[in-house]
């Protein structure tokens, strides 16, 4: 059977739909890039906050478009997991809806379905992490992410990822090191940690963090040029992190942070671990040892009880801190979590008045920080060539989607992945323009 998936959401759903890939095609099914000439269609779907559940169900109703003959449409992902009962009474275009757990079940979803004959699969987790077997890539081989747990026990007040994807679960390190392996192998130069927090790993397992030391042991892979840190939970980067980070060369001076807010009222109402006083003190210690270290972090505006004076602060902090990477999001309201219940409901207006003004102000400090690098040279990882004949990538200090790019030109032809050292010349708010360096 010819499938194509549709994948939507984070980079955790990503490695999800390479998963699907990676067991249907072990069972003799062929993973296309067209939905028109599939025999099915598979959308993973996102339910994280409201604006993606939109996209995830407008979607679907994109896809739905394909349904012709004996074509199968099939929902898999956060959002059915989350309201799979509601989805199939409301869609009757879907053929199959699925949960986030069920994907080794495809194959065998597949054989039995009866024509015509609607179907629901939604299975409880594993209270430890399954291995599945190697992944169909969706991202060019040079790049790959490497999730290291499923689940998440933080419970912040606002988030539903502990009720979708259940409870803190480790990988083995022995399994995660045996598929960076294979991802070197098969031409992998960039090493992505990724998981719900990252830094909480090895806890469940061995009865202790074990990020540091896992970092550690994947440096020593032959071919891998890049280690890249995401979803590090502040109260939990230790200072053995830092000193790998520190020391490893391999290790990108990047790290990402969700911090989410500064005031520790918020915090406090958020359910956070963190105060103002650990998150400052986590950030000097990270600029300290790593004096070019690049921060992303993430913020929420308009959070239940947030008023003018928070948000002055939240604002404050944003321009003491000069975050090099900064994403905002307004307060979702999301049913099923403590925060939707909680009293001081911000306005949608106030909620998205205050986010761009954040982002706004972050464009002088993105530019700031951009123009530090002038006359500097960089290393950067090819990802494209432009039609001018330029070629477009990404620095150590950017992740793939989210982050700046580097536009640059070559007297060398080069291909996507090649890792080159290139002299800037420009910078603008999120890019930055070079020359190779031969």
């Amino acid at each position: 059977m010819k499938i194509y998936i549709e994948t939507l959401g984070c980079p955790k759903n990503v490695e999800d739909s390479e998963t699907a890939g990676g067991i249907l095609e072990r069972a003799g099914h062929e993973i296309i890039n067209n939905p028109k000439a599939a025999n099915a269609i598979i959308v993973n779907t996102c339910g994280f906050i409201n604006d993606a559940k939109k996209e995830s169900i407008d979607r679907i109703f994109d896809m739905a478009e394909y349904k012709q003959n004996d074509k199968l449409l099939i929902v898999s992902g956060c959002l059915s997991q989350r309201y799979g009962e509601e989805l199939y009474n409301e869609m009757p275009e879907v053929d199959i809806f699925m949960g986030v757990n069920d994907y080794e079940k495809l194959p065998q979803i597949l054989k039995n379905y009866n024509q015509g004959k609607r179907e629901k699969h939604f299975s409880d987790y594993e209270k430890i992490y399954k291995e599945r077997g190697e992944r169909k890539l969706i991202t060019p081989n040079y790049s790959a992410t490497l999730k290291i747990s499923e689940g998440c026990d933080n419970i912040c007040a606002y988030c539903v990822i502990p009720l979708i994807r259940g409870s803190y679960r480790s990988r083995k390190k022995e399994d995660i090191l045996k598929e960076a392996k294979k991802l070197s192998e098969n031409g992998c130069r960039e090493l992505i940690l990724i998981a719900q927090d990252t830094t909480a790993y090895g806890i469940d397992l061995y009865g202790e963090y074990k990020l540091a030391s896992l970092v550690k042991e994947l440096c020593k892979i032959a071919g891998i040029k890049w280690i890249r840190l995401m979803y590090c939970y502040e109260d939990r980067i230790t200072d053995e992190l830092i000193k790998v980070m520190a020391e490893e060369k391999k290790v990108c001076h990047y790290i990402d942070i969700p911090i989410q807010h500064s005031t520790d009222k918020i915090l406090k109402a958020m359910n956070r671990r963190s105060t103002n006083s650990s998150i400052l003190n986590t950030i000097k210690k990270l600029r300290k040892a790593i004096p070019d270290i690049h921060i992303r972090t993430t913020l929420i505006t308009g959070f239940p009880g947030e008023d003018d004076d928070d948000f002055e602060q939240l604002a404050d902090f944003v321009q003491d801190m000069k975050f090099e990477r900064l994403g905002v999001f307004h307060y979702s309201k999301e049913e099923g979590t403590p925060a939707a219940k909680m009293e001081g409901q911000v306005s949608e207006d106030i909620k998205i008045r205050r986010k761009e003004a954040l982002m706004t102000m972050q464009l002088d400090i993105s530019l700031t920080s951009n123009q530090s690098k002038l006359d500097k040279v960089i290393e950067v990882i090819v990802e494209e060539k432009d039609e001018d004949g330029s070629y477009i990538g990404r620095s150590r200090y950017d992740a793939p989607e989210i982050d700046n790019s580097v536009i640059f030109t070559s007297k060398k032809n080069l291909l996507p992945g090649d890792i080159v050292n290139v002299k800037i010349i420009d910078a603008f708010d999120y890019d930055l323009v070079g020359e190779m360096e031969i």
